[in-house]
C-alpha cells in the first residue's frame, strides 16, 4: 500500500514575504528613500547605522539601549570608542557610529561658516568688510536672517539702479518680503555702499521710506527690520543709530 505523501509547504503561498530582520531592514530603507530620513525617530536612525556592523539580527533593542545609556542620539554618536565598546558595540558598528558623528560635526561646521551668526556689533562689522569686497558702489543689499540671526542669504536689490527714477518703496518692500518668505527669513538688515567722499549719514536717509514700509508690512508677517546701514570703507551710519528707525 502506498503511503500518502506529505503536502509540500513550499508550494503554498505564505502571508509574509519575510518574518526576519531582512524584511524589516528592507522596509526601513524603502521608507527612507520614499519619504526621506527626516521621518525616522532617533532610535531608528541609530538602528539603521547599526545595520552596517550587524549583518544579521534585530538592532532595534540595541539602539534603544544605547540611547537609554548615553542619553541621546547625539551623545551616542560622540561617545568615545572605549565607552561604545564597553556598551557591547562591535568594531564595525563603532566605526559606523564614529564616522557618522564626524560627518555631522563637519556638516555643522560648514553650515556655520556658510551661515555666520550676525548677533553682535563686532561680528556684523566684520561681515561688512566682507560685504564690500567686489561690491558695486550704490547698490542696496539685503541680509536675510533666521530667528537666531544666522545669515540665510545676502542679495542685491536691483530696483533703484536707474538714475532719476522715482522709487516705488511699496514695490521694493513687497519684493523683499516675498523673498524673505522664500528663504524663511524672520529678520532683515539693509546695506547701502557709498562712494568715496560721500557722508554715509547723508546716504542712509534716502532709504528711510523703504525702511518704514518694511517695518509696517513686515510686522504683519513677523519679519523684523533690524537696521539700515550706509557703508564707506570703515565708516558707516545707520537709521537706528540716528534715531530714525
Amino acid at each position: 500500500m502506498t503511503t500518502p505523501s506529505t503536502p509540500s509547504h513550499s508550494s503554498s503561498p505564505t502571508p509574509f514575504a519575510s518574518t526576519g530582520p531582512y524584511g524589516h531592514r528592507q522596509r526601513m530603507r524603502e521608507r527612507v528613500i520614499a519619504k526621506g530620513a527626516e521621518v525616522l525617530a532617533d532610535y531608528e536612525v541609530l538602528e539603521m547605522l547599526l545595520f552596517y556592523g550587524t549583518p544579521r539580527g534585530d538592532t532595534k533593542p540595541q539602539a534603544k539601549a544605547l540611547i537609554n545609556e548615553f542619553g541621546s542620539l547625539g551623545a551616542v554618536l560622540s561617545a568615545p570608542v572605549g565607552a561604545l565598546q564597553k556598551a557591547g558595540i562591535n568594531t564595525d558598528c563603532v566605526a559606523a557610529l564614529r564616522l557618522s558623528g564626524l560627518a555631522a560635526r563637519r556638516l555643522g561646521e560648514a553650515e556655520k561658516r556658510e551661515r555666520p551668526q550676525l548677533s553682535n556689533w563686532e561680528v556684523l562689522l566684520a561681515y561688512f568688510d566682507t560685504a564690500q569686497e567686489g561690491a558695486v558702489i550704490g547698490q542696496l543689499r539685503v541680509l536675510f536672517l533666521d530667528n537666531r540671526n544666522r545669515l540665510l542669504a545676502d542679495e542685491v536689490i536691483p530696483f533703484d539702479e536707474e538714475s532719476g527714477r522715482v522709487r516705488d518703496t511699496v514695490a521694493e518692500a513687497t519684493a523683499i518680503l516675498r523673498r524673505s518668505r522664500e528663504v524663511h527669513a524672520t529678520a532683515l538688515i539693509l546695506i547701502r555702499l557709498c562712494e568715496k567722499g560721500v557722508d554715509p549719514q547723508a546716504v542712509v536717509g534716502a532709504d528711510e521710506p523703504l525702511a518704514r514700509e518694511l517695518v509696517r508690512a513686515g510686522g504683519c508677517l513677523s519679519i523684523a527690520l533690524h537696521d539700515v546701514f550706509a557703508l564707506r570703507g570703515g565708516s558707516w551710519a545707520s537709521l537706528k543709530q540716528l534715531g530714525r528707525l
